[in-house]
């Protein structure tokens, strides 16, 4: 049998938290900035998606796939998550929680650009 499970270096990661209603649009305004600037200036980001929960709009859950642990340090150490961060997280109801994953399997590697 066959699995997809990714290149064994790279960190998959999942963040989620809830913002305030009143902070709703600050905050898309951030995400939109910052998802910008990840895909102009981190190519060891490989995968950064933010979804907004359909049914409740101040729901977020992102995605992140890291190249490796240097690209993740980088990540991390950057103006654009300090910046971003100084604008999520006092606008959220609870702190952001942050959750490592392996990948056991899949239908289909995602592709890299």
């Amino acid at each position: 049998m066959i699995y997809i499970q990714g290149n064994s270096n790279e960190i998959r990661e999942l963040a989620r938290y809830k913002v305030r209603a009143d902070a709703l649009d600050k905050c898309l305004a951030a995400i939109h900035e910052f998802v910008a600037y990840i895909r102009e200036n981190e190519s060891g980001s490989l995968r950064y998606e933010v979804w907004q929960d359909a049914k409740h709009p101040t729901c977020f859950v992102h995605i992140f796939v890291w190249r490796d642990a240097e690209a993740h340090r980088i990540h991390g150490e950057s103006a654009a998550v300090k910046k971003f961060a100084g604008i999520l997280y006092p606008n959220c109801l609870t702190p952001v929680e942050f959750i490592e994953y392996k990948q056991l399997d899949a239908n289909a590697a995602f592709k890299r650009i």
